[in-house]
């Protein structure tokens, strides 16, 4: 009685007994009988959800290959869209991280911009151009009032030689003295290059982890060894710390050499080489400005006229990032597109399952009808029932991703993983997948007439 004891009963009894709202004693007495109420509908709650869950166990164990069959959908379905969208957000971020290196706020003066401009522009207009010069770097350092640090550099390749071991082709970067304000290097052993080393164009350099490995076992031991590089020597003053392979490119300090750049250009061919200069913003500079006043001043030094393009591009992170993330976002179209048609066919398996279960348990759905159940319990019961089902089937889905991750972390070149908020997703994904698979025969179910469902048995 005391289940079906709701609130208008209970202000009618205090009606019919005069009790006065405003009086101290009840308020206590209705809010303790508002609270007794309210535990006894989480406790209907609850013998809900445990009679679902048992039904569930039970339907597992009494037909486990039909049961599997049906959730495989469920299973591969869960399979697909966790592993695709983990691996492809863990290279999106992985790769946005790697552009952040490049720094922020932070503008690279090239010949060719990032991601080739489309295809609506010639590629012979790119070729055209002319590579940046070093000449150029004072002028843009002079009036460019936005900027905190103006680095220059460019890359060649050479042979470099210890006593009988010799490296061919290994790349350099000819560097200027505020390129380590820039881009930070790291060092292992020894020490960076000074002030005086890039006035006066000493012949010394930075040498990368891996090329030190490569000429004496161990790179620790490069530090105050003399080296040739193009028949001239150099004093290896520092070892890079290792920094490991990048995803897209960038700064390689792992197989370089670095040395400064007036003591490169004796030894290289600029004309011949790719370079180009590094703009640093000051802070809390938009970068957009610091583009524009920038944009400004190599037209200056071009010498261009309003009427002529842009012979220079200027390359940021958030440019790089924001084609990163289109490409990206057509991936994981793409995947969720493939896992739309794995849950469809998920969604009708375990409507079957349900489906039967319904035509199995007829008699016992009549017999709690007769003795008081409500269409809306039998409903829950079989909605909960068939949510349990499509969350053990993506419990199965999430396990073989989880095991996915491992292996794809050991293959790839960075860490796979599963966020909290996808997998959040995936149960969400598994409980709505299960409501719906269900809610027809949970209707049915509920809809049922207890004396015909008692005697179909």
């Amino acid at each position: 009685m005391l289940r079906s004891f709701g609130l208008a009963h209970l202000l009618a009894f205090f009606k019919a007994a005069k009790v006065r709202f405003g009086s101290f004693p009840f308020v206590i007495i209705f809010f303790a009988l508002q609270d007794f109420i309210l535990h006894l509908s989480m406790r209907k709650t609850f013998e809900i959800f445990w009679n679902s869950l048992q039904f569930a166990i039970q339907e597992l164990r009494k037909n486990k290959l039909r049961t599997f069959l049906s959730l495989l959908g469920i299973t591969f379905g869960i399979f697909c869209i966790i592993s695709v969208m983990a691996t492809v957000g863990s290279l999106e971020s992985n790769i946005k991280n790697e552009f952040k290196s490049f720094g922020n706020n932070t503008i690279y003066v090239q010949k060719w911009p990032w991601g080739g401009g489309g295809g609506e522009y010639p590629w012979w207009k790119y070729m055209s151009r002319p590579n940046p010069k070093f000449k150029e770097m004072a002028p843009v350092k002079r009036s460019v009032s936005l900027a905190s640090n103006v680095a220059f550099t460019y890359f060649n390749a050479s042979s470099v030689d210890y006593e009988d071991v010799s490296l061919a082709n290994v790349n350099w970067y000819g560097i200027t003295e505020e390129f380590d304000k820039i881009q930070p290097v790291e060092i292992g052993w020894g020490r960076y290059l000074t002030m005086s080393e890039f006035g006066y164009g000493s012949a010394t350099m930075v040498m990368g982890y891996n090329v030190a490995e490569k000429l004496f076992d161990k790179p620790e031991v490069a530090v105050g060894k003399i080296v040739m590089v193009k028949g001239r020597k150099v004093n290896v003053v520092g070892v890079v710390k290792k920094q490991g392979q990048s995803l897209i490119g960038g700064w390689d300090f792992d197989n370089v050499i670095m040395i400064p750049y007036t003591f490169a250009s004796q030894v290289g061919n600029e004309a011949r080489s790719d370079g180009f200069m590094i703009v640093k913003g000051r802070e809390n500079i938009p970068v957009a400005d610091l583009k524009n006043e920038l944009r400004g001043v190599m037209r200056g030094v071009r010498r261009l006229n309003p009427k002529q393009e842009d012979n220079f591009a200027l390359n940021d992170v958030s440019s790089g990032t924001s084609q990163i993330t289109s490409i990206f976002n057509g991936m994981t179209i793409g995947g969720i597109a493939i896992t739309i048609l794995s849950f469809i066919v998920g969604i009708f398996g375990v409507a079957n399952i349900m489906f039967v279960t319904v035509r199995e348990r007829t008699s016992i759905i009549g017999l709690k009808k007769a003795i008081g159940a409500k269409s809306r319990t039998i409903l829950s019961e079989f909605l909960m029932e068939s949510a349990f089902l499509c969350v053990l089937g993506g419990i199965i889905g999430l396990l073989m991703v989880f095991g996915l991750t491992f292996i794809l972390t050991s293959v790839f070149k960075f860490q796979v993983f599963i966020s909290l908020g996808l997998f959040l997703g995936a149960v969400m994904v598994c409980i709505v997948t299960g409501i719906l698979a269900g809610i027809i025969p949970a209707f049915i179910a509920a809809r049922m007439d207890p004396v015909v469902a008692i005697r179909s048995k």
